[in-house]
């Protein structure tokens, strides 16, 4: 990934689902690819990885 490690980008991603709660995990995963410049070919994992932390703070709110 662009100048970033790997586990940087996900850490931070997982950062910024967890305070945005985005409604849409690929239109907030495209823009952050977009905003932070970086390459392509990840944007499926880095929306699964969104979906995931979706999941886990919506079953601890239940």
């Amino acid at each position: 990934m662009a100048k970033r490690s790997h586990n940087e980008v996900k850490e931070s991603l997982k950062e910024l689902t967890r305070i945005f709660q985005p409604k849409d995990s690929k239109k907030f995963v495209r823009d952050y690819i977009r905003k932070y410049r970086i390459m392509g070919g990840y944007e499926e994992e880095l929306t699964m990885l969104v979906e995931h932390e979706m999941g886990k703070l919506r079953s601890s709110v239940s």
